[in-house]
């Protein structure tokens, strides 16, 4: 059984009222990726976020997302950076080179800025699968990313006092 992605314990969600959040969400793949944000952002607001502490930057794919996070965090206004995209596998190898690419790029970022950079990436096989997982039958990824974005944060902020 696969894990309903929209799926969790909002009592284990702290709040989110006062934190500020970046989101960088790629153009390709539009379908996928709004549904994605709309899912992050409703996430968001659900739990104390305010519209105007909610920053959406577009980039032109997943693989612009490291940077687009990174011009985010340069700014050093934000809690944390949702990363959205979809890579979806087609018959050439330049679907693992982006997914490596944009893998080890976010986790550079969260290293390297001291900050909550969440992979709320897609790396279906199929376009079904991306659907599925963008408000399909397994929920949608986007609410994850969200929930990860709000945790972390407020671990972060919490062990920084």
């Amino acid at each position: 059984a696969l894990k309903n992605l929209s799926s969790y314990n909002a009592d284990s969600v702290p709040s989110a009222e006062g934190l500020r959040f970046g989101i960088v969400v790629s153009e390709w793949n539009t379908e996928i990726t709004e549904a994605l944000y709309t899912g992050a952002k409703e996430t968001l607001l659900k739990f104390g976020a305010s519209e105007k502490d909610i920053i959406r930057r577009n980039v032109p794919g997943s693989f612009e997302l490291t940077l687009g996070a990174q011009l985010l965090a340069e700014r050093k206004e934000f809690d944390a950076i949702i990363c959205i995209g979809v890579v979806i596998q087609g018959e050439t190898k330049h679907f693992d080179f982006i997914c490596e690419a944009v893998g080890q790029g976010i986790t550079n970022l969260n290293i390297k800025y001291n900050l909550p950079v969440i992979f709320g990436v897609l790396t279906p096989n199929t376009m079904q699968q991306a659907l599925d997982r963008a408000g399909g039958v397994h929920g949608n990824k986007g609410d994850e990313a969200a929930i990860t974005a709000i945790k972390m944060a407020a671990l972060k902020n919490e062990l920084e006092g």
